[in-house]
């Protein structure tokens, strides 16, 4: 069977049981910080998949990888995942749950890059623009990326905008070339 399938599943089963509970929230953020600690953590995935660790270990493991004080439904789907064997599938998992979860709460990621940093005003107006031309909420993120030189860009959702001084010379410099 198709792991993406089968990670979707997990996920979707897992955000049906936080909504009956009313902790999709709180879930969403333990998911958010296990996607996050395998992006940062190389060796995590390698751990928890090893069969040399036992499967207790691998759940507090995870709990750690989590941030820690995981609610009891949070438990529960680790130990159902560790006791069927797809711990190889909990990276997936967690970025599906987040995937869906923003699809249900119609959550749109924003991001800007400058090439120097923005006051958090600047920050506050920018997102407050992507909001209304989204109609969801937004979860923004703010780089800086000096070889911009200036000016920005602006993406979310499939859109994006680069108003940044690198893209109009190398616009100009293509036009020379020409």
């Amino acid at each position: 069977m198709n792991t993406g399938v089968i990670s979707v599943r997990y996920a979707r089963a897992l955000l049906k049981a936080a909504c009956e509970q009313g902790i999709e929230d709180k879930v969403y953020a333990f998911m958010q910080t296990l996607a996050q600690s395998y992006l940062q953590v190389s060796d995590l995935r390698m751990t928890i998949e090893s069969p040399m660790l036992p499967k207790g270990k691998k759940r507090k493991l995870l709990e750690v990888a989590c941030g820690g004080d995981c609610p009891k439904l949070v438990e529960n789907f680790f130990d159902l995942v560790l006791k069927e064997d797809r711990e190889d599938l909990l990276q997936l998992m967690s970025n599906d749950y987040v995937t869906l979860y923003r699809k249900l709460k119609h959550i749109i990621r924003g991001k800007v890059v400058t090439a120097t940093p923005v006051s958090a005003q600047t920050e506050d107006k920018m997102k407050e623009m992507v909001q209304s031309r989204a109609q969801g909420t937004v979860e923004f993120n703010t780089e800086v990326d000096p070889s911009l030189i200036g000016g920005f860009i602006l993406e979310y959702d499939t859109y994006r905008m680069d108003a940044s001084v690198k893209s109009k010379l190398n616009a100009i410099l293509t036009q020379l070339k020409q």
